[in-house]
């Protein structure tokens, strides 16, 4: 799981980190203890809408794990669209020249800053 934070203004978003586990509950685990060491107060999860706009099996378990999220913070949690994410941070780092190695690393953080760039340039 890729995270991003936007600035304090919320104007640009910058890649953080990587969550490896693909445990839910280290994962809502993990992203309790950042929201509250870096002062979250708003935190956006992307939906894995199929190509047509449709839900699919991944956007169920993405509304599940939101549920569970707004159970544990007292922050707002909200779902947004993350079609295409994926395949933007790709082409943004090819055209970097970035090599297969630091592509892998780096991939889901960089589609996280997409997203949550997105979710930003929508809400201004």
């Amino acid at each position: 799981m890729g995270l991003a934070l936007s600035d304090p203004l919320g104007i640009t978003a910058q890649p953080l980190a990587v969550l490896e586990s693909k445990s839910p509950e280290v994962l809502l685990t993990d992203l309790g203890r950042i929201v509250s060491e870096r002062e979250v107060t708003h935190v956006v999860l992307g939906l894995p809408l199929k190509l047509d706009g449709t839900e699919g099996s991944a956007a169920s378990e993405a509304r599940t794990f939101a549920e569970e999220l707004r159970r544990r913070l007292d922050v707002p949690v909200e779902l947004w669209d993350e079609r295409l994410s994926t395949v933007q941070a790709e082409r943004a780092m090819l055209d970097a020249d970035m090599s297969r190695t630091q592509r892998k690393k780096r991939r889901d953080k960089v589609a996280a800053q997409i997203l949550l760039q997105s979710y930003l340039d929508a809400h201004r």
